[in-house]
């Protein structure tokens, strides 16, 4: 760069301007326009839709044809990929800032790895990953760029309200010292052409033909449907519409509790329902988990599950349980009369003055003991509340234009998060309570389950690529 051309630059960024990944000029937070992909254009994708229509959507992918014409629909100038490998090989051509992934969860760590590779901004739909080993590489990957990278996993839920007031409550000492807390979730997916014997841990199709294993080969896939694609780095399974035969938005429940392509519950509402919980406890890594549910099944993840972990104290607590519960196993309710089955999906707070019982929108607080006047707590001011955090996926946006901004999902808080969960998985294929050491990611007391904490990807297909 010549030096009249330098200083010309130096001033425009000391005028309040930046330059963005894709190399262009813009104001911070204003006139400037992000160059995003949109990867996965139908179900979550369409969701994202009016938010990311403000930028400039350079790019579609989708392994489906009819569903990638839908988003061209939409955005019709957009570049249209079937592979999102080609599409972030070609992301200099595009000029490309940011991505935002809408894929099936078991690609979901793959094409934020890559695109971090590529110094661009992600948001990336729950869950980050379908691996302890994958959640520890995108995390780390981030890590290493948070100052120049916007992250955002899509939970966006985490702009209800209750959220902030959940963690004021928690923070301010409304239970007195927190001791544990619990998270559930009663959803119980299988997949639609068949049944699941929890007892025999045995896959009942509708002929009354009983495997274990994934759905059986139906022949060719249609078309338009781009099949080994959509398996990516997953080991080859033969093609079932079953795991197509839901609506958009909800088709990841056709496939997403079998091992090779999603977590079970853990990744769908389970993370939306543990962020309720994470947002107010600070925890990062567990030092132990242990699980209990349904027996080991070589092609589903377990229906029936709770896990439970230890976390060390933090700046402001002491050391904590955190628990999760899924598939009709519950937490044991503050008294008899409080029942908790009723409320779907939903977190519990313990402390050493009551309890606080909660879903999404709603929080109720009960004190009890001899003390249980309430007269050790005292409500923030109302000026003192936690900020709304506004419009989930626009929190991402404005925060890729201006690296200071803080998105409240980064891969950080995200990663930690799922790591935990996933680690829960490992212990309930084991039977055993883990030691966990956080800094190395290993399992200390049980060398058998090191060797679940990542998973097998079809030759050609990379992690870190």
């Amino acid at each position: 760069m010549q030096r009249r051309e330098f200083m010309k630059n130096a001033a425009l960024a000391g005028a309040g301007l930046f330059i963005a990944p894709s190399g262009t000029f813009g104001a911070n937070g204003s006139n400037n326009k992000l160059n995003i992909a949109l990867i996965g254009s139908w179900g979550r994708g369409e969701a994202h839709f009016s938010s990311i229509a403000t930028e400039n959507v350079v790019a579609l992918c989708d392994i489906n044809d009819d569903h990638l014409a839908f988003g061209a629909k939409r955005f019709p100038q957009a570049k249209t990929y079937v592979d999102w490998r080609k599409l972030l090989e070609d992301h200099k051509k595009l000029s490309l800032d940011a991505v935002v992934i809408c894929t099936a969860d078991h690609t979901h760590a793959f094409i934020a790895n890559w695109a971090l590779n590529r110094n661009l901004h992600v948001y990336c739909e729950k869950p980050l990953a379908v691996s302890v080993e994958e959640a520890r590489t995108v995390r780390a990957n981030w890590m290493s760029k948070k100052s120049k990278l916007a992250t955002q996993v899509g939970m966006q839920r985490h702009a209800i309200a209750n959220f902030n007031r959940l963690r004021e409550l928690i923070l301010d000492g409304a239970i007195g010292e927190l001791k544990s807390a619990s998270a559930w979730g009663n959803r119980q997916c299988r997949p639609d052409l068949c049944d699941y014997d929890q007892e025999k841990g045995i896959v009942y199709f509708k002929d009354n033909k009983a495997v274990a294993g994934y759905l059986p080969d139906a022949g060719a896939p249609p078309s338009n449907l781009h099949y080994d694609l959509w398996l990516g780095p997953s080991p080859a399974h033969a093609y079932n519409p079953g795991y197509f035969s839901r609506g958009p938005g909800a088709n990841c429940l056709s496939w997403n509790m079998f091992w090779d392509f999603g977590a079970g519950q853990i990744g769908d509402m389970g993370s939306h329902t543990m962020d309720l919980l994470w947002n107010c406890v600070d925890a990062t890594l567990p030092t132990s988990a242990e699980a209990k549910g349904d027996p080991f099944n070589a092609a589903l993840t377990p229906i029936k599950c709770e896990s439970h972990f230890e976390h060390p104290a933090n700046s402001w607590r002491g050391p904590i349980s955190v628990a999760w519960y899924q598939g009709g196993a519950m937490p044991t309710p503050p008294k008899d009369f409080i029942d908790l089955k009723k409320i779907g999906h939903g977190a519990m707070f313990k402390g050493s003055q009551g309890f606080i019982v909660a879903d999404f929108d709603n929080r109720l607080l009960f004190p009890y003991g001899k003390e249980a006047d309430m007269s050790y707590y005292k409500p923030r001011a109302k000026d003192k509340l936690l900020p709304p955090l506004g419009h989930f996926q626009q929190q991402w946006i404005d925060a890729c234009k201006n690296p200071s901004l803080k998105t409240a999902c980064d891969f950080e808080y995200s990663g930690n998060m799922i790591e935990q969960l996933l680690l829960g998985l490992v212990a309930s294929r084991t039977g055993k309570k883990l030691a966990y050491d956080g800094a190395t990611g290993k399992v200390t007391n049980c060398p058998e389950a090191n060797a679940l904490l990542g998973r097998k990807y079809r030759d050609g297909w990379a992690l870190n690529g």
